[in-house]
């Protein structure tokens, strides 16, 4: 965040975060990005200083295309605009979301809905379609950074659903048995 954008890149093998942090140190966690996300594509349209900072969650593998790259090539295959143009209508309607879900959904409804979001991402049925497990190791700081609340507040939230075997975690995995259950408490 703040450094110089050059170009953007191409998760080609990996996991990445995208995150804000204040100057106090609290994170604010974007996005997850799987294989074959673009990361830092506001860059090639402006050439202004990154707006968020990408982590590595696990060992990745990038490509990378410069702004002047990027600009020759437009000129032979113009569709790539398009492509771009969705990649960023995309990422304002997700802003949008976020933004609401901060402004008028409660704590357990935004947790939910990032677990939810976790599993339609990243998750493997296991046991049938109401069974997911969230294949990356996402911890409560990491739920609360995407939610926008403190720690303990996610933790107080996932205490009541691993009671009511809404959710477990096994091995650092994140294990949702009742799906319905999460998407009702999106609504409620």
């Amino acid at each position: 965040m703040g450094e110089r954008g050059d170009g953007c890149y191409r998760l080609e093998r990996g996991l990445l975060k995208v995150v804000v942090t204040s100057p106090y140190g609290a994170e604010r966690i974007f996005a997850f990005l799987p294989v074959g996300s673009i990361a830092g594509e506001l860059a090639l349209i402006d050439a202004q200083p990154r707006s968020a900072s990408l982590i590595a969650v696990e060992d990745c593998e990038l490509s990378f295309i410069s702004q002047e790259a990027f600009a020759q090539v437009i000129n032979q295959k113009p569709e790539i605009c398009q492509y771009l143009v969705n990649v960023l209508a995309a990422r304002l309607r997700e802003a949008d979301q976020a933004l609401a879900a901060a402004s008028f959904l409660t704590v357990k409804a935004r947790v939910a809905s990032a677990l939810v979001a976790l599993g339609e991402l990243f998750g493997e049925e296991q046991g049938g379609a109401n069974h997911i497990v969230i294949r990356y190791k996402i911890n409560q700081n990491d739920l609360a950074a995407m939610v926008g609340t403190a720690r303990e507040n996610v933790s107080r939230v996932l205490s009541d659903w691993k009671k009511r075997k809404i959710v477990t975690r096994l091995s650092g995995y994140w294990r949702l048995h009742d799906i319905a259950a999460l998407r009702h408490s999106m609504h409620s």
